[in-house]
């Protein structure tokens, strides 16, 4: 918890404003997710009260919020539907038994670092998700803002709800939604020191009284049971029963998937450092937490995390004290936030979906990259006709593909000396339009000599020579090769013995010591020779020259390498 460091008078004060806006908006959620999993509403804002707090405390993320979530509250009714009645005693005992194992399972990827796949994820998946999560998250509050029930499903099958609705949109629902967001969008441009969110909630919410339609039928939160979590042993059945296992599993990897992807996402927007392991550690605390207190999973949410960083968050404790204010708000402001209009709240999160969509960052990749834009598009259709965690999956396969395909293509650079440069720079021979030296080859590698690269390599050694044939003989500078395995080495030898087959012969540049160790472990400086390994260019150029026939520089006017002036020339 380096981050206790940074508190200060300012930060206490925004991350309490930021905290309090997002209890309001978390209360609301929380009984909605709670309906959607099949759960009693005060079992969502127990999961929103304990789960933010250990992840905050635990977590690498400084602005992202954890607790219920559309999707785990989903795959939670999905997983336990077929296995008590829905919102039965023994229903909500599984709940919470699978948030305990959910929270164990994480806990184990923790301990095997398996945040390190993260690292798979690159950033132009995360603006493609970040812009499916902003569709995803609007497509679910237009329905409710505009005063119908939110509909179930995906983008498209929201879309056909509300296209089949709209003769029933309610008029005064859609002026308390647009006045919530016309509101915050005045307050956040020309005041953004002001509370402008809590600002534009009540005026959502003084909406139907100033129109005087007071009595106009509004779906409001309602009324809040008067209880907070206490801690309680999961059943050791349910821990033990394999269907729960098998869920809990499912739900722990779609859980650390989102949110690796929302706590990355946000620490490019902020530009703070993020840790996907620390994180898996702090989601699988949370949990376990969770099992402890009458929770069901949670996960991070991508709806209140950006509320929060718009809401001027600057580290965890803003989720703390969100966590904390909502505890307030559920025991002492039960009746007044039982008259929010649902509408009201609508608007205000339609507000942050829009403010999710970095069209100056889809621009930049667009000019700038057709595969990352590719990959960018990829991402978001997939979270749009499908789900998030479907974008999720397969922008991380993406991201492995182009990976996989770069690292197997490692750069191979034919280089010369410029005459022009001070001290005959090796630039591209090709970029640059050099002369190259007749008889010997300048091939410097940038990129690991793998399995995976061996057929790159072999095809671009036998194109190059096709390219080349009067150059029997290469000076291979492997000075940019960071990992070399035994195909990799097998690869070279291979090279080595066609090139000596035809009249000419190798040398190799490597000095990392390393490097030349793994060399000699594979048998190729054996093969080679070690009076052929040299540690830099100029000495292997003088080899390389010494060994050329008098005859061939004679008839040589190029004289490519200093060393050449040392050469007999014919007369």
């Amino acid at each position: 918890m380096s981050w206790l460091t940074q508190i200060n008078g300012a930060t206490l004060r925004a991350d309490a404003f930021a905290g309090a806006v997002g209890a309001a908006v978390v209360l609301p959620q929380g009984v909605a997710f709670a309906a959607i999993a099949g759960l009693p509403p005060e079992y969502g804002i127990y999961t929103a009260i304990v789960t933010p707090i250990v992840a905050a405390l635990f977590g690498s993320s400084m602005i992202m919020v954890s607790g219920p979530t559309t999707a785990i509250s989903a795959v939670v009714f999905s997983a336990l539907a077929g296995m008590a009645p829905v919102g039965s005693p023994a229903f909500i005992q599984n709940a919470i038994a699978l948030a305990f194992l959910v929270g164990l399972i994480q806990f184990g990827f923790a301990l095997a670092r398996v945040g390190r796949i993260a690292g798979f994820v690159s950033h132009s998946v995360m603006v493609g998700f970040t812009a499916a999560a902003a569709v995803h998250i609007a497509m679910s509050q237009i329905g409710p803002a505009i005063g119908l029930d939110a509909a179930s499903g995906g983008v498209v099958a929201r879309a056909k709800v509300l296209i089949a609705g709209h003769a029933a949109v309610n008029g005064v629902a859609l002026t308390s939604a647009g006045l919530t967001i016309l509101t915050v969008i005045v307050f956040r441009r020309w005041l953004p020191r002001w509370p402008g969110f809590l600002i534009a909630l009540g005026a959502g919410s003084l909406a139907p009284h100033l129109m005087a339609q007071a009595n106009v039928d509004l779906r409001l939160v309602g009324t809040i049971p008067p209880t907070l979590p206490v801690f309680s042993l999961p059943a050791l059945d349910s821990l033990t029963d394999s269907r729960l296992i098998e869920s809990a599993f499912a739900i722990a990897l779609i859980g650390l998937l989102e949110a690796i992807a929302i706590g990355r996402s946000l620490s490019y927007k902020t530009g703070g450092d993020f840790s996907s392991n620390r994180e898996i550690l702090g989601q699988g605390l949370s949990n376990i937490a969770g099992g402890l207190f009458q929770c069901y999973p949670a996960s991070g949410s991508f709806t209140r995390s950006a509320l929060n960083l718009e809401a001027g968050a600057r580290t965890p404790l803003a989720a703390i004290f969100s966590a904390l204010f909502l505890a307030m708000m559920a025991i002492l402001l039960r009746p007044l936030v039982a008259l929010i209009p649902i509408c009201a709240v609508a608007g205000l999160i339609l507000y942050v979906a829009w403010r999710l969509l970095d069209f100056h960052e889809i621009g930049r990749l667009f000019r700038s990259s057709r595969v990352e834009t590719g990959i960018v598009a990829l991402t978001f259709l997939s979270g749009v006709v499908g789900s998030l965690e479907l974008a999720i999956y397969i922008g991380a396969l993406a991201s492995l593909a182009l990976f996989l395909d770069s690292s197997s293509k490692p750069a191979l650079v034919i280089g010369a000396p410029d005459a022009l440069g001070e001290h005959r720079t090796f630039r591209n021979a090709q970029d640059f339009n050099l002369p190259e030296c007749p008889r010997t080859l300048v091939l410097r590698f940038d990129g690991p000599i793998f399995f995976g690269s061996v057929d790159f390599i072999a095809q671009e050694f036998r194109r190059i020579f096709r390219q080349r044939p009067k150059q029997t003989s290469a000076i291979l500078i492997l000075k940019g090769v960071g990992e070399v395995d035994h195909a990799g080495a097998e690869a070279l030898m291979q090279e080595i013995s066609r090139r000596r087959a035809i009249g000419g012969d190798v040398l190799i540049v490597a000095s990392y010591p390393p490097l030349v160790a793994r060399l000699k472990s594979f048998g190729l400086i054996e093969h080679l020779g070690a009076d052929r390994l040299y540690d830099g260019k100029r000495r292997a150029i003088a080899r390389a020259v010494e060994e050329t026939p008098f005859a061939t520089c004679a008839a040589c006017a190029k004289r490519v390498f200093q060393e050449c002036a040392d050469r007999p020339r014919n007369p």
